[in-house]
C-alpha cells in the first residue's frame, strides 16, 4: 500500500478543485430578469426603476434606436433580438432568433413568433422539433403569459414598452429563473398611453 504525502501547495490546489466542482454542480445562482419590447425608440425613465435588482435584461426587438440600445447596455447585461421596424445597425447587433441556456432553462427570444396555439410560420417547424422551456416573444403589443402544455413551455409576451402602437397602457414583464424554475413572475404597468 502506498501512501501519498501532499505539499501545502497541492493540499490548497485540490481542495479548491473540489470546492468548485461541489458548488458549480450543486447550487446554482438564481437571476432576475427583466423582459421588454416594442419601445419603438422611447425608454420609459421607470423601466430602469423597475429592472435595478435585475441581473440581466432581454429585448424583444423593435428597439427603434441605437440610443434604446446604449441606454440598456450601461444599465444592465442585455440579450436581444431585432424586429421588424429595426434597420441595419441594430441587426448587425442582435440574431433574429435568440436560443440560449440561463440557469438551467433553455430560452427562445424572438420577435416574431405568435403564442400557444398559434405559433408563426417562422418558428413553428423548430419550437416542435427542439421546443425551449421558455418562449420570450413580442410584436403583437399584446402582454399575454401562457403555458403550452402540448410542449411543456412557458411563453410571454410582455407587451409594449413604448408609446407608439395600438395599445393602451405601457408594459413590461419581470421574473425569477431558479435552477429550472421560472418564477414570481410580474406584470408592470408603466402608465396609460398618452393618446392625442
Amino acid at each position: 500500500m502506498k501512501i501519498f504525502f501532499l505539499n501545502n501547495k497541492q493540499a490548497l490546489y485540490f481542495f479548491c478543485t473540489f470546492v468548485s466542482l461541489f458548488f458549480s454542480s450543486h447550487y446554482i445562482i438564481m437571476k432576475r430578469i427583466g423582459v421588454l419590447s416594442d419601445t419603438h425608440g422611447m425608454l420609459h425613465e421607470r423601466v430602469f426603476e423597475h429592472f435595478a435588482t435585475c441581473d440581466e435584461v432581454w429585448h424583444c426587438g423593435d428597439w427603434g434606436s441605437l440610443d434604446v440600445v446604449n441606454k440598456l447596455q450601461e444599465f444592465k447585461p442585455i440579450r436581444g433580438v431585432w424586429g421588424n421596424i429595426d434597420g441595419y445597425e441594430i441587426r448587425s447587433l442582435f440574431p433574429q432568433h435568440n436560443r440560449f441556456m440561463c440557469e438551467n432553462v433553455k430560452v427562445w427570444l424572438t420577435h416574431i413568433g405568435g403564442y400557444p396555439g398559434n405559433y408563426d410560420a417562422l418558428v413553428r417547424p423548430d419550437i416542435y422539433r427542439q421546443p425551449p422551456k421558455l418562449f420570450v416573444c413580442g410584436h403583437s403589443h399584446i402582454l399575454k403569459v401562457k403555458y403550452d402544455k402540448s410542449l411543456d413551455l412557458l411563453h410571454i409576451n410582455p407587451g409594449a414598452a413604448g408609446k407608439y402602437g395600438f395599445h393602451l397602457i405601457q408594459t413590461l414583464v419581470r421574473f425569477e429563473i431558479d435552477g429550472e424554475k421560472i418564477q414570481n413572475l410580474e406584470v408592470i404597468e408603466l402608465k396609460l398611453k398618452e393618446v392625442k
